[in-house]
């Protein structure tokens, strides 16, 4: 699990319950209608804007969030050199029987082994990166979309509580029902768009460029694998994926 994305989520949180328990009841902060109003209005145009399918995908690319990347980008590139050794000891079309724990990595592997060209496994590779961030940009959408949503119900709730208690003048018992409206509605709605929806947008964001940059490195590593260049040229190539730091281990 990402600790940093479960960390800040779960500190956040608690700093607001802190805050809400220092400051009084929290029953203060629980309102049906205003959660109806966030929450409903939020959950519907998210249903309006995009399809069915997209959403449900949506929340499991979310996962992406919470968890950290299959395989560090230091033991892919030591798993290619491995399979860049063994391929020239052994022959490309004996790759197929190398272990190899990284599914893009293995894919690749086995269109060289099936004895395809550099051009079709180019091709292959690149549409299968394009496809993957496509789905990862829909996903990332829907979340912003989530994110901005919320707020504007959240004054929307405003409003309408607002015009509750401007109705309700004459009752003075009935007042604070629209007036806590008015005020939870801006808070659910804050809260839901700049702790949950956004940043998990942005994380999601990371995570996508992070798979990008794997899959690239591993279908650079794999052609230059299929041209024959000895280890060393192709520790070269894969090392313009690194850090300056981290290009010394290997």
């Amino acid at each position: 699990m990402d600790r940093g994305t479960i960390g800040g989520l779960l500190f956040g949180l608690l700093l607001i319950a802190s805050a809400i328990l220092i400051g009084g009841n929290v029953g203060m902060y629980v309102d049906l209608p205003a959660a109806l109003i966030v929450f409903g209005g939020t959950i519907a145009t998210t249903f309006i804007r995009f399809n069915l399918e997209d959403i449900l995908n949506a929340f499991k690319i979310a996962a992406k969030a919470f968890t950290l990347r299959a395989t560090p980008i230091d033991d892919l590139v030591k798993e290619i050199l491995a399979l860049s050794n063994f391929t020239r000891k052994e022959g490309i079309l004996q790759m197929e029987h190398f272990v190899i724990h990284d599914p893009f990595l293995k894919r690749a592997a086995l269109m060289c082994a099936d004895g395809h060209s550099a051009d079709f496994i180019k091709y292959t590779l690149e549409t299968e990166i394009d496809m993957t961030l496509e789905r990862h940009t829909v996903g990332r959408n829907i979340f912003i979309a989530m994110g901005e949503a919320s707020p504007a119900f959240g004054m929307l709730g405003t409003l309408v509580g607002l015009v509750s208690m401007m109705a309700n003048l004459h009752d003075p018992s009935k007042v604070g029902t629209g007036l806590a409206v008015a005020l939870l509605t801006t808070l659910y709605g804050a809260l839901l768009a700049h702790l949950i929806f956004l940043p998990i947008a942005d994380k999601l964001k990371r995570r996508s460029l992070e798979e990008e940059i794997h899959k690239r490195m591993v279908m650079d590593g794999i052609l230059c694998i299929q041209k024959g260049l000895n280890t060393r040229l192709v520790q070269d190539v894969l090392n313009n994926y690194l850090p300056t730091m981290q290009r010394k281990s290997f």
